[in-house]
């Protein structure tokens, strides 16, 4: 027996993207995605709101035929967008692997934002998360006072994902333990779900696909059974290519961000961005950037997400306690607490670099003075 689940009612959103703090994506881009579905002549997939050509051009960005411009959500390979999409378009699970801070979880919410329209069907994963925030989970009261009954049953995002045709969401799919992320294997083979206590099952219909991200790098994951990783296509996010490249992502991303917050935009700020970029990723690959220094690697991953992080703390420094111009004073701070996570051997580390490489480095004086300054 097949059991229906009904859809979730959602409230209207009318001006909702104008208070809180962070949209979801399909309401902050919701001008984008209208005006793709628009022109969107392309054929398209059961319950999809756009056409796989139109998501790929949602999250790497363009131009449409009637001049409206599409923003980039994601700097990177476009192969990879066109696989992950068409993965999404199959009866194959999609799985975005990468090392922290290359834009996994931006790239999954952007996803479910274009294809599904709705990019809230999330399973948060923990090494807490238990088996019914995948599958089920039970009204108590109901439960008690009237047994196992549909009215009791409380559907997981992924089983609503299921009945309704929808595109849900799995973060950091390997902080789960191992046992709960077993219980996908039987949803993404057998599109089903059974219901043993009421003797029925929800089977998928047409539009619903799943993406999980993960990476191996942080300390306690849980490597995924071979069972389950092959229910999915795996798509390996890269760190951005080069350094023109991560500037442009994390000069994007603080202006979203810096907007949202009302924080001014920071004059000449790019110069900042491009040291703390710079400073990233030289410690990140053990060499400066001309090759002619081999450095040792901190702990930390100085991924692109912690850039971001620093600069737009820097930016509300520089817009609450300064004069509103990005300086090295208001970075230098979150450099060393991003850089400096093991406080004994990741402390020498940085201290080698500022006086081997930041010291002699032409233009960067009042950069090595603040880092010395808030090292001190």
């Amino acid at each position: 027996m097949t059991v229906s689940v009904e859809p979730t009612p959602v409230e209207p959103k009318q001006g909702e993207s104008d208070e809180v703090l962070r949209p979801h994506a399909e309401d902050a881009f919701a001008g984008e995605l209208a005006a793709l579905a628009a022109q969107d002549d392309r054929p398209r997939p059961a319950r999809w709101k756009l056409s796989p050509w139109a998501v790929a051009t949602y999250l790497l960005g363009g131009t449409l035929p009637d001049g409206t411009v599409i923003t980039p959500k994601y700097v990177g390979p476009r192969r990879l967008v066109e696989v992950a999409v068409t993965t999404l378009a199959t009866d194959r699970a999609l799985l975005l692997l990468g090392v922290p801070g290359t834009a996994k979880t931006w790239v999954s919410e952007h996803l479910a934002a274009a294809v599904s329209g709705d990019s809230t069907l999330l399973v948060q994963g923990t090494a807490g998360t238990p088996e019914e925030a995948i599958r089920y989970g039970w009204n108590y009261a109901q439960l008690l006072a009237n047994g196992p009954s549909r009215d009791a049953l409380v559907p997981s995002p992924v089983m609503r994902a299921m009945a309704e045709g929808m595109t849900a969401r799995v973060e950091e799919l390997t902080r789960i333990p191992a046992d709960v992320q077993d219980s996908l294997i039987t949803i993404l083979s057998e599109k089903t779900l059974p219901i043993p206590e009421l003797g029925q099952e929800v089977q998928a219909v047409r539009g619903f696909n799943l993406i999980a991200t993960a990476n191996d790098r942080d300390r306690g994951v849980n490597d995924l059974s071979s069972a389950l990783r092959r229910r999915f296509n795996t798509v390996v996010l890269p760190l951005p290519e080069s350094v023109e490249a991560e500037v442009d992502i994390v000069s994007r991303r603080v202006d979203q961000i810096g907007r949202s917050l009302d924080l001014p935009a920071a004059p000449d700020g790019v110069a900042e961005i491009r040291r703390v970029v710079t400073v990233f990723r030289e410690l990140r690959d053990g060499m400066t950037s001309d090759g002619r220094t081999k450095l040792k690697s901190p702990s930390g991953t100085l991924s692109t997400a912690e850039a971001i992080s620093v600069v737009t703390n820097g930016l509300a420094l520089a817009a609450h306690f300064g004069d509103g111009v990005l300086r090295a004073g208001d970075v230098a701070a979150g450099i060393l607490g991003a850089v400096v996570r093991d406080p004994a051997a990741d402390r020498v580390i940085w201290q080698e670099y500022l006086e081997a490489v930041v010291r002699e480095r032409d233009g960067w004086k009042d950069f090595y003075r603040a880092c010395r300054e808030v090292s001190a």
